[in-house]
């Protein structure tokens, strides 16, 4: 696979969410084993002290021994040595845990000397239930004599809650991964579907292009013939002809530019652009073009000299102004203006035609989109004009605005001063 930007971005944003999820986990793990070891050492100082306690009462001196022994997670034998009674070690029990604010419930047995058994001792909870009771879990140790075992049965459970921001961290973060594989997936299919949909334009709109201009080079030879002057319905076919072919070769020519476009291979060649000169040309081309009266009024007369690329400028001021004298009314009037503002310039277009419905105007520079008027079907177009204009704005670093005034459009493109040569 050929590693472009997007494949790197892909892979750098895949790699970090994926550390991030180790380095939640790590910390989990960590929190987890910080948890309880500190729970450990709590039982652990707790027991000793009720060991401490009994002796004290039976005014014996503590031994230096280990009396308390851990057989599993949640299981402690304590050999006492000396001798105590049931309900004042669960007192003794319940006062060193509430201490250290160990609140876990838990259960003991004591061993009988007389029955040589495991006595079960008391169930206790914090929430003052005793549901869990589990008298078979406690085994006699023939080694000891006065001793004592304690269980605590919800540990596990208690730890896994008392880490539930860490699980809900991790959990995020890992519906954070599912949401971005599955955003990757629907960008590469949506890559490939533009990829296949801009080969399939160039490739038919190239394919059309080669016909297309072998019948605009036929017809302008038969134009010439003698037969065609002298018969006028003849040469009116032949003018249909190359009127249609050169409307159509426009089409093929918009569609590869916005092809070109939405694929970003326009590459500008600014230079001086003088913007009256361009005008100019626009608007013979515009008055040869449209069987009807269109009237420009320019309102600035200082020949500014603008940086841009004049090929797509002209374009973009072509669409703009065929567009005003394509959707006008019969008498057109087109005022063009260029004036300088605090921060920009601004060229504007207005003409005195119908506009453009409200609900419209946020998508009229979306590509293929058409707005529904009366005569759409007497005005050919695919709806790319103004995505073209669009895009080359934004390749210059220019903003353009289009918005309804009182009879007409008005659009707005604001030019930074820079680009302005004075």
């Amino acid at each position: 696979m050929k590693l472009n930007k997007l494949n790197i971005v892909i892979i750098i944003g895949f790699l970090a969410i994926i550390g991030t999820m180790v380095m939640q986990l790590f910390l989990l793990n960590q929190a987890y084993l910080f948890e309880k070891r500190e729970i450990e050492d709590k039982i652990h100082s707790s027991l000793l002290k009720v060991v401490s306690r009994i002796y004290a009462d039976n005014n014996n001196d503590l031994p230096h021994v280990d009396f308390i022994k851990k057989t599993s997670s949640n299981y402690y034998i304590v050999n006492v040595q000396n001798v105590f009674e049931n309900v004042i070690l669960e007192h003794y029990l319940k006062t060193e845990f509430a201490k250290v604010k160990l609140d876990l419930d838990f259960e003991y047995a004591i061993y009988d000397c007389g029955t040589n058994k495991m006595v079960y001792g008391n169930y206790i909870s914090t929430k003052g239930e005793s549901d869990n009771k589990c008298e078979d879990c406690f085994t006699k140790n023939d080694e000891l004599i006065y001793y004592f075992a304690l269980r605590f049965p919800n540990l596990s459970e208690n730890l896994f809650s008392s880490l539930y921001k860490y699980w809900a961290y991790s959990f995020v973060l890992f519906i954070v991964l599912i949401i971005y594989v599955y955003s990757v997936i629907l960008l590469l299919k949506q890559k490939q579907y533009t990829e296949l949909q801009n080969d399939f334009i160039n490739n038919m709109t190239h394919e059309f292009k080669t016909p297309l201009a072998s019948i605009l080079i036929a017809s302008n030879y038969a134009k010439k013939q003698k037969e065609i002057i002298e018969n006028p319905k003849l040469s009116k076919y032949i003018e249909i002809i190359i009127n249609q072919s050169a409307k159509l070769n426009e089409h093929i020519e918009n569609i590869l530019t916005v092809a070109k476009s939405s694929n970003n291979s326009i590459e500008l060649q600014k230079s001086k652009v003088e913007i009256l000169k361009n005008l100019d040309l626009i608007k013979e081309n515009i008055e040869l073009k449209h069987q009807k009266e269109v009237v420009f009024k320019i309102l600035f007369q200082k020949n500014y000299l603008i940086n841009a690329d004049e090929f797509h400028f002209y374009n973009l001021l072509f669409n703009l102004l065929d567009n005003a004298a394509k959707y006008s009314i019969e008498k057109t009037v087109i005022e063009i203006n260029f004036f300088e503002t605090d921060k920009n310039y601004n060229l504007t277009i207005s003409d005195n035609g119908p506009g453009i419905p409200e609900k419209d105007l946020p998508f009229v520079f979306d590509k293929f989109y058409r707005v529904a008027r009366k005569n759409n079907k007497d005005i050919e177009g695919f709806g790319i004009g103004l995505a073209y204009v669009k895009k080359i704005c934004e390749l210059h670093n220019w903003k353009i605005k289009l918005s309804n005034k009182n009879n007409g459009l008005l659009a707005v493109i604001e030019i930074p001063k820079k680009d302005i040569y004075e």
